[in-house]
């Protein structure tokens, strides 16, 4: 009967350890947009993968290989940092493009735990993403979506590198972005 007793203790105590050491969970934004406009003209506006002009965080950008698959893109934002971005997947006739972020530059430095961390200028880790463009009879639809964990990869993160932090980062780029996408479109 002790023996029943020990096993039963010694399974919680690791149900509970595992349940409790979890590292970050994969997060998801989807943003939708519906714009007044052909949707030939809005792919116009964005299908250069070098040219991110309609989004507003973006001051420039420098890129290398066009739209061909693993071309590369450094973004450089309104505050000075930069985002390296490479082209996974480019479909001009279903006026698709994929990407995925390769590296960034360092916002600040936060003290966390007894530790200097660098909080990224986006805080997330493991970003990918793909935005496409879809005919909607006279409308057209913009569909950005993408899939990250927060910056801080270890249990416990700070608050600007933590999940609630990551996907107000990334809604707040789409949501501005596909604004600006439209109010360009629409002109």
């Amino acid at each position: 009967m002790k023996k029943n007793y020990f096993g039963l203790s010694a399974l919680l105590f690791l149900f509970t350890a595992v349940a409790n050491a979890h590292g970050p969970v994969r997060q998801d934004t989807d943003e939708t947009i519906t714009i007044n406009a052909p949707a030939e003209k809005v792919w116009g506006i964005i299908k250069n993968y070098g040219d991110m002009s309609w989004l507003p965080a973006i001051k420039s950008t420098d890129v290398k290989g066009g739209n061909e698959k693993g071309a590369t893109r450094v973004l450089t934002l309104q505050d000075g940092g930069t985002i390296t971005e490479e082209l996974k997947k480019y479909d001009d006739a279903k006026m698709s493009y994929a990407y995925k972020i390769t590296e960034m530059s360092t916002a600040k430095t936060i003290t966390h735990a007894g530790v200097e961390e660098k909080v990224p200028v986006v805080p997330v880790d493991n970003y990918s993403a793909t935005i496409t463009v879809e005919a909607q009879g006279a409308t057209t639809n913009v569909h950005w979506k993408a899939g990250y964990y927060r910056a801080y990869t270890n249990n416990n993160p700070p608050d600007e590198m933590n999940e609630a932090a990551a996907n107000a980062a990334i809604k707040g780029i789409f949501t501005s972005g596909l604004n600006n996408l439209k109010a360009l479109a629409e002109k």
